[in-house]
C-alpha cells in the first residue's frame, strides 16, 4: 500500500497539472478576446502568476527599428521596473535567448553572473529561479517570455514550467502576428479612408461654370445633414461623384459608402440584394446573406437608378426611409438601420408617378433634398477644363505625352456629348491609348464625333452642314501633315490640285488661322 506522503504527493501533481491545463486554456481565452496587444498580454501575465504561482513575469517584444527588447506587459513589476527593463540582442539572459532561440534555466540567479537584474525588481536575489523562453514562429523570433519562481516539492518542477512556457509563448506569438496582420489592414483602412475624404472632396469634382458652382454650393449644405438626397440628371453627369461628396464630407465619412444600382439586378433577386436573406429562405440560399441596408449601416447607402425600382419593392423601401428597419428574406426578426439614404434617377420620375409606375409617398420621402446636375452641353466652359484633366490623368496611366491639336479640339467643343462627362473620359482614353503619335489630329477621331449631334446655333445640324465640316477638318489636317503644300495635301486626301485650290476658298481656310 502506498504511504499517506506519496498519496499526497500524487495528489498534489495532479492539482498541479489541472492548473497548468487551466493556465493554458484561460491564455487562450484571453488572446482571442481582441486586438489589443499590451492589455491582453498583461492578463496572459497576471494568469501565469495567479494559476501557477510565478512570482514575476515578463513579455519582451524585439523593436523593429532600434532592435532592442523592451518589456511590453509585465507582472509583479513597478512602472519604473519596467522602464528600465531593455536588453540589446545578446545582452544578460534574455538578450541570450533571443540570440539563441533557445530557453534557459537559471536555477539561481543569485549565483549567475549572466543575470543582469536591470529592472532592479529583485533587491533579494537568492533563490529565485529564473526561466526564459523565446516567444518563435516559424524560426522567426519575436520576443523573450521570462518567469522568476521559487521552487519546492509543492510547486512542480522546471521540466513543467519550460513546457507550459514553451505552449505560452507559441500562443502569444501567433496572437502577435495575427496583431501585425490587423495592425497593418486598419493602416490601409485609414489610409484608405483619407485618400477616399480627399478624392471625393467637392473640390475635386471638375466644374467652374455658373450651373456646377449651384451644385458645388448646394452640396456644401446639405452634405453635413442627415436628410435623404435625389440626385437628377442624364447619365454621365457625374451623379455618383456627386454622391461620395457628399458622404466623404459628411460626419458619416468613417462608415461604409455602399453603391447599389436598382436596374442591374434581376427583379426577383433586388429584394435579398437590398435586404439580405436567411439560409434555406430560397432556393439557393445555402447561407446567410447581408443586405445593401444592413452593410451601410453607420453610414451611407447610394441607390442609383432609382426610378427603375419595381412598384412591388418599392413600400419596403418606403420602410426604411420612415422606420429605418426592416427584415431579411425568410426571416420575421426587425433590423434596425441607421443609414443615410442618397438616390439618382436620369428617369422623369414625375411622368412615373402618372403612369402609376412611382409610389407618390415613396416619391416625396425621396425628394427631399433635390440636386439637378447639369448635363454637358449646358456647362460648354468646363469641357477645356475636363479635357485638360483627363489627358493628364490618362496620359500618366499609360506613360504617354499625348496632345490634342488645335482643331481637334474645336471639334470637341462642338459636339453635343450626349453620353455626357463619362463620354468625354472614355473618348479622352480612347485617344491616348490609340494614338499612334503624342498629337492628336483630326484623323485620329472616330467619323460619329465628327458627324453626329453638332451644335449649330441651339438646332440639330443638318447632314449637309455635317459633311462640309467633316471635309473642312481633313483638308486642314491635311495640308498640316504636308506642311501646307496643297498638291502634296491633295494627293494625300486622293483628290487633284484644282479640287484642294477650291476647297479651300470655298471654307475660307488660311494657314494662320489653323
Amino acid at each position: 500500500m502506498e504511504s499517506g506522503a506519496k498519496k499526497k504527493q500524487k495528489k498534489d501533481r495532479v492539482v498541479h497539472k489541472n492548473r497548468e491545463l487551466t493556465a493554458i486554456l484561460e491564455v487562450s481565452k484571453v488572446l482571442t478576446t481582441s486586438f489589443a496587444l499590451e492589455r491582453n498580454l498583461l492578463s496572459v501575465m497576471s494568469t501565469l502568476g495567479s494559476l501557477l504561482e510565478m512570482q514575476r513575469g515578463c513579455v519582451f517584444l524585439l523593436e523593429p527599428l532600434s532592435r532592442e527588447l523592451r518589456i511590453v506587459a509585465a507582472h509583479g513589476l513597478t512602472k519604473k521596473n519596467i522602464g528600465k527593463g531593455k536588453y540589446r540582442i545578446g545582452e544578460g539572459i534574455v538578450g541570450r535567448v533571443l540570440e539563441k532561440k533557445i530557453p534557459m534555466v537559471i536555477p539561481n540567479i543569485g549565483k549567475e553572473p549572466l543575470f543582469l537584474n536591470k529592472t532592479g525588481s529583485r533587491p533579494e536575489k537568492d533563490g529565485i529561479s529564473f526561466l526564459c523562453v523565446p516567444i518563435m514562429i516559424k524560426n522567426e523570433v519575436l520576443g523573450v517570455l521570462s518567469v522568476d519562481r521559487i521552487y519546492s516539492k509543492k510547486q512542480g518542477n522546471v521540466d513543467d514550467d519550460l513546457r507550459v512556457l514553451r505552449i505560452v509563448a507559441s500562443l502569444i506569438a501567433q496572437f502577435i502576428k495575427l496583431w501585425e496582420s490587423y495592425e497593418e489592414v486598419e493602416k490601409e483602412k485609414e489610409n484608405l479612408k483619407r485618400e477616399l475624404k480627399a478624392r471625393y472632396r467637392i473640390e475635386n469634382v471638375i466644374g467652374q461654370s455658373d450651373r456646377m458652382q449651384e451644385v458645388f454650393e448646394a452640396v456644401h449644405r446639405v452634405a453635413p445633414s442627415k436628410a435623404t438626397v435625389l440626385l437628377r440628371g442624364e447619365s454621365g453627369t457625374g451623379k455618383e461623384l456627386i454622391a461620395k461628396a457628399i458622404h466623404y464630407m459628411s460626419p458619416r465619412n468613417a462608415g461604409p459608402f455602399v453603391k447599389f444600382n436598382c436596374a442591374s439586378i434581376p427583379e426577383g433577386l433586388l429584394e435579398s440584394e437590398l435586404f439580405g436573406h436567411e439560409k434555406g429562405s430560397f432556393t439557393g440560399a445555402v447561407s446567410l446573406r447581408k443586405g445593401k441596408f444592413e452593410l451601410a449601416d453607420k453610414g451611407t447607402i447610394f441607390l442609383d437608378e432609382v426610378g427603375d425600382l419595381p412598384i412591388t419593392l418599392q413600400p419596403k423601401i418606403l420602410r426604411v426611409l420612415q422606420e429605418r428597419e426592416f427584415e431579411r428574406v425568410g426571416s420575421e426578426k426587425t433590423i434596425k438601420t441607421d443609414v443615410r439614404i442618397v438616390t439618382a434617377t436620369s428617369r422623369d420620375l414625375e411622368n412615373l408617378l402618372s403612369q402609376g409606375k412611382f409610389r407618390e409617398d415613396l416619391y416625396y420621402r425621396l425628394n427631399v433634398i433635390p440636386l439637378f446636375l447639369p448635363p454637358m452641353r449646358e456647362r460648354e466652359e468646363d469641357i477645356p477644363i475636363l479635357i485638360d484633366y483627363f489627358l493628364e490623368k490618362f496620359n500618366r496611366e499609360n506613360n504617354r505625352l499625348v496632345v490634342l491639336d488645335k482643331n481637334v479640339l474645336q471639334i470637341l467643343l462642338n459636339y453635343n456629348w450626349p453620353g455626357n462627362v463619362r463620354e468625354l473620359e472614355n473618348t479622352i482614353e480612347r485617344l491616348v491609348i490609340m494614338s499612334g503619335s503624342d498629337r492628336v489630329t483630326a484623323s485620329d477621331l472616330p467619323v460619329s464625333l465628327s458627324i453626329r449631334r453638332l451644335k449649330s446655333s441651339g438646332k440639330s445640324a443638318s447632314l449637309t452642314a455635317n459633311v462640309k465640316e467633316i471635309e473642312k477638318v481633313n483638308i486642314i489636317d491635311a495640308l498640316e501633315k504636308t506642311g501646307w503644300i496643297q498638291a502634296k495635301a491633295a494627293r494625300l486626301l486622293g483628290i487633284t490640285p484644282r479640287q484642294i485650290g477650291y476647297k479651300i476658298t470655298k471654307y475660307d481656310i488660311e494657314e494662320k488661322t489653323v
